[in-house]
């Protein structure tokens, strides 16, 4: 099964970075619940597809890299490198960064788990203190 998901998360993984929302949601179980933990944003069922959209109308360049990759029966876990450009407005709660046309880096984590060959849940954890750094947010 592991050589199973690997290919998965690899399939999946290349729609993320090509900003592909029909493909993403086609790895989705039905009710599968997308939470990052650290924006404090989450969504679940047919709701993942805009919250999707609106991460990459945000970060309209955004790439992900894989660190280490942990593949075991039906969980994935991966750590990541993020890059983009700061290019829209970010809001956090009531902290507001226009866009400084930045290219921005930040390291985060993902823990996948899986039903069958489907994605269940997403649950990202990254670096947000180094984001609202880049985007002078915070000192």
């Amino acid at each position: 099964m592991s050589a199973d998901l690997k290919a998965a998360i690899d399939r999946y993984n290349e729609a993320w970075n090509a900003h592909d929302v029909d493909a993403i949601m086609s790895m989705h179980a039905p009710g599968m619940v997308f939470e990052n933990h650290t924006a404090g944003e989450r969504a679940e069922g047919e709701d993942v597809r805009d919250h999707i959209a609106r991460i990459f109308e945000s970060w309209p360049d955004l790439e992900f890299s894989t660190r280490r990759l942990y593949v075991r029966d039906d969980l994935v876990v991966q750590e990541w490198t993020a890059t983009a450009t700061h290019a829209n407005e970010m809001r956090r709660g009531d902290l507001v960064a226009p866009p400084t046309g930045n290219r921005l880096e930040w390291v985060g984590m993902d823990v996948i788990p899986f039903e069958g060959e489907l994605i269940a849940r997403k649950d990202v954890y990254s670096d947000s203190v180094s984001i609202l750094r880049q985007v002078g947010l915070l000192d």
